[in-house]
């Protein structure tokens, strides 16, 4: 099978909701189906984290980092008090997380272990970079641009998983099939995920979109965060770079105390999320 056709195969499966999940990806899909109904118990929500030691490790990981322990230097110990520092939406994204992490966690290929490697970096870095650059710049909703940037890449992740079936599938592509396709499953594998449309719109929206002068949405906020993210994405194309906002513009954008303090800000939290869920 040439490349053409394994991007026709797995394109139409994705579009007939043929989604290829990780055993570990639908247990976690369970439980963000849980947590999306409005009268999930605390209770209930807590007994599903325990159920999944993984997860339950992670959230009391990520509560006791930078991203969500501002102000309140005192650790949590437990799975109930990290939920209620959190909160349930960013539980959302603590599980959307694990969902675009494992997507990688099978991968054989050590090519492609390695490009799922650095778009995860590059993926901690966008969504560090979208909070702080939402508090500080954009002023959207901050908890929203952090699991925005958790996502954004999830048609790749997708991808990379189905890759090792395919030899060759992700080599240089100079007719952009890799690009046409990742769009397309971009957008099912988001809604597999019930990612909320705000989201999933602006995410879609990287493929074509111009920052704002100001920036003031979660598109220009996602725009920003890529642009400035140290690590790229193994699959970004020319044709995203050009789109991206360039320094120029982030220079009139941004002063440089202002650039430089936003980026010390995102890099602790990096390092905070990768210590939480990298491991």
């Amino acid at each position: 099978m040439n490349k053409l056709q394994a991007f026709g195969l797995i394109v139409s499966q994705a579009v007939r909701g043929e989604l290829v999940f990780p055993t570990s990806v639908n247990s976690a899909l369970h439980l963000q189906l849980a947590l999306a109904e409005p009268d999930c118990h605390i209770d209930h929500a807590i007994k599903l984290v325990l159920a999944e030691p993984l997860l339950a490790a992670r959230t009391v990981a990520l509560a006791n980092s930078a991203v969500y322990s501002r102000g309140d230097a005192r650790p949590v110990t437990s799975v109930r008090a990290a939920v209620m520092r959190m909160g349930y939406r960013n539980l959302y994204s603590l599980v959307a997380a694990m969902v675009v992490r494992q997507f990688g966690s099978k991968i054989v290929d050590p090519v492609l272990r390695h490009k799922a490697a650095q778009l995860w970096e590059h993926t901690a870095h966008v969504a560090a970079l979208a909070h702080v650059i939402a508090r500080r710049v954009t002023h959207v909703d901050a908890d929203t641009a952090l699991f925005a940037g958790i996502v954004h890449e999830v048609g790749g992740f997708y991808l990379l998983s189905r890759a090792d079936e395919f030899p060759g599938l992700l080599d240089e592509d100079d007719e952009q099939w890799l690009e046409s396709a990742e769009e397309i499953i971009s957008r099912e594998v988001m809604k597999k995920l019930l990612i909320p449309l705000p989201v999933s719109d602006a995410i879609e929206g990287l493929r074509d979109g111009l920052l704002a002068i100001p920036p003031d949405s979660l598109l220009d906020t996602l725009l920003l965060a890529k642009q400035l993210a140290p690590v790229p994405s193994p699959l970004q194309t020319t044709f995203i770079e050009m789109l991206t906002p360039s320094d120029s513009v982030i220079d009139f954008i941004i002063d440089n105390e202002t650039l430089q303090s936003i980026l010390a800000e995102s890099g602790e939290e990096v390092r905070s999320m990768s210590a939480a869920l990298l491991v």
